[in-house]
């Protein structure tokens, strides 16, 4: 069964990504010693410790309670400043003593995040040099850490993101302008803890890991600007449309009325390092990995695949011509693709990426079995209960014997009901962890 093949690999890649076993491979307590061991740029093995008096421990992202549950197992009661604090996602709260745990809104952020993001930044500014900061970050973080600049309001920054949202606007502009309406992220962070020594730990559902994108970068140096977000917003063609306070708070960056974000050369990164714990790169290997064990032939399509969600269905093999010899075949992707809104349906980018294929396959005639399954590792897809979509041969069918149109529901941006009708939503719940999609397309050619 090619669905249940498909079905299987991404929940290898979920496993993959597991935030508490990402944790536990780089924080090691032995001999009374805390150390973390992490790889550099350079892939050699670091090992970063000291005799820190307190460990402070904030974690925040839809990963951030399996993250600081596996910190909490590590790290001496005696040497923790208190309980972690956390930050996560409602579908990802539950109720654990040994964490201080705060809910927020995602992907709007809400009003009971920006109060949990005031209670983080009074605790790390209350580290001392000789303590250590441990920042545990995970994807969904932008959202669920708002603190607007001075002058700026939460609905300010809720507009500025909706319209982002809506222009199509990928992850690494909306990040870009988020962290010059913030007081936390693009470096903020790591400000606030100088001059405690500081590591973040990083789990990241941004394709190609750069650790600055990753929850817009909280403890890592900024390399955008104040500009850089001025002209997306330009670009976007929603700057006249962002409240007025964004623009004048933007307008006074630019002509260096405020301070940027801060920069490598920075002072405060001195005491400050970083690592990468979990990635869409090694999820898609974990999926690779499985495919290949069940006697697939697999091909990696795209391992950075981006653009709008329609075009990337069309990156895939689905010509009958492309599958001419017998046997079972995998392309396989990873990344993160953005809709942008024409109508006023529901669904997420994993959605309308199902069902835009679906429909491409319908025009192609195909011989050959094939399922398709474009999913988001966070079991959320969107402002939705579903993760994704899986689709096949009989998707379209399925859809019209609803008494419902396929190609009407997708340029209504309605994958959601489109796919709910065929029975083809993916639905496992908030997963825990973040790193960002992964498509699945299995192709079996019959034997003549």
């Amino acid at each position: 069964m090619l669905r249940r093949a498909a079905k299987l690999a991404f929940e290898k890649a979920i496993t993959a990504a597991n935030p508490a076993s990402a944790v536990h491979t780089q924080l090691v307590f032995s001999d009374n010693i805390l150390s973390i061991n992490y790889h550099n740029n350079s892939k050699s093995i670091q090992k970063r410790t000291a005799d820190w008096k307190n460990v402070y421990v904030v974690s925040f992202g839809k990963a951030a309670v399996e993250m600081a549950l596996a910190a909490v197992e590590i790290i001496p009661s005696d040497l923790l400043a208190g309980k972690p604090t956390v930050i996560t996602n409602y579908e990802n709260s539950r109720v654990q003593p040994s964490l201080d745990i705060y809910t927020s809104s995602h992907p709007i952020p809400d009003e009971c995040g920006v109060f949990a993001s005031n209670i983080v930044a009074k605790k790390i500014k209350s580290a001392k040099r000789g303590d250590l900061v441990l920042v545990l970050v995970s994807g969904g973080a932008s959202a669920l850490l708002p603190f607007p600049a001075e002058g700026l309001s939460l609905n300010d920054k809720i507009a500025t993101t909706e319209l982002l949202l809506a222009s199509g606007a990928n992850i690494n502009e909306i990040n870009t302008v988020r962290k010059h309406l913030s007081r936390l992220k693009g470096g903020q962070i790591a400000s606030l803890a100088s001059p405690a020594d500081l590591h973040g730990m990083i789990l990241s559902d941004v394709i190609g890991d750069d650790l600055s994108a990753v929850a817009s970068g909280p403890t890592v140096p900024d390399p955008t600007t104040f500009r850089d977000a001025w002209n997306i917003l330009c670009q976007r063609n929603i700057l006249t449309k962002v409240p007025k306070p964004i623009v004048c708070h933007l307008e006074k960056g630019i002509n260096f009325a405020i301070p940027d974000t801060p920069k490598s050369s920075d002072s405060i990164f001195n005491t400050v390092t970083n690592s990468l714990v979990g990635s869409n790169a090694i999820s898609l290997s974990a999926v690779q990995n499985n495919l290949l064990d069940n006697g697939f032939t697999v091909h990696v399509i795209d391992s950075a695949l981006v653009g709008e969600a329609r075009a990337a269905a069309e990156k895939f093999p689905i010509s009958q011509r492309s599958h001419s010899a017998p046997g079972r075949y995998a392309y396989i992707a990873g990344g993160e693709t953005t809709v942008t809104l024409n109508g006023s349906g529901k669904g997420g980018r994993n959605q309308e990426l199902a069902l835009a294929l679906a429909c491409y396959m319908e025009h192609e005639n195909v011989t050959y079995d094939w399922v398709f399954l474009s999913g988001g590792t966070d079991g959320i897809d969107g402002p939705t209960d579903a993760a994704g979509g899986c689709v096949d041969s009989g998707t379209l069918d399925r859809i019209r014997g609803a008494e419902l149109n396929p190609h009407d529901l997708l340029n209504n941006n309605d994958a959601y009901h489109a796919l709910q009708a065929a029975g083809d939503l993916i639905k496992i719940g908030a997963t825990g962890t973040n790193v960002a999609d992964i498509q699945i397309f299995l192709v079996q050619k019959k034997s003549t």
